[in-house]
């Protein structure tokens, strides 16, 4: 499935060479993910109070370009359930439609005493990689 989350850079975003910081591209990526869950329709509050959370394990990163102040990003994300209790996301951040930051990231759903469970049927319905 495939998503775009829409993100605008302020000062706040910015380090001392006017620059976009490199751990906030993190951010917007977690937030581009957040939205997805609340767009299929998970409510993560109530999948806390019955015990179960994502949690991610893994974050490939690249940083390919820059963007600053003002400059407004997209965030791209292509995701697939992967196995019985793995979420993976391609994410690509985009300025003017060149990509200028890449990540793979893998999320697996667990309890809260962290044992690794099934994902929630919504995301078990999803189209599955290839691999999976």
């Amino acid at each position: 499935m495939s998503h775009v989350f829409p993100v605008r850079i302020f000062y706040e975003d910015t380090d001392m060479a006017g620059i976009v910081y490199y751990a906030n591209y993190l951010r917007y990526i977690e937030r581009a993910r957040s939205d997805i869950v609340e767009q299929i329709g998970l409510d993560q509050r109530e999948m806390r109070a019955q015990g179960i959370v994502f949690v991610v394990t893994r974050v490939e990163a690249d940083y390919l370009g820059t963007a600053g102040f003002g400059d407004r990003l997209e965030v791209r994300t292509t995701h697939f359930a992967k196995g019985a209790t793995r979420w993976v996301f391609h994410q690509d951040v985009c300025r003017e439609g060149k990509v200028i930051f890449r990540a793979v990231v893998t999320a697996v759903c667990m309890t809260t005493d962290g044992k690794p469970t099934r994902l929630p049927a919504k995301l078990r319905s999803l189209p599955k990689d290839a691999a999976g």
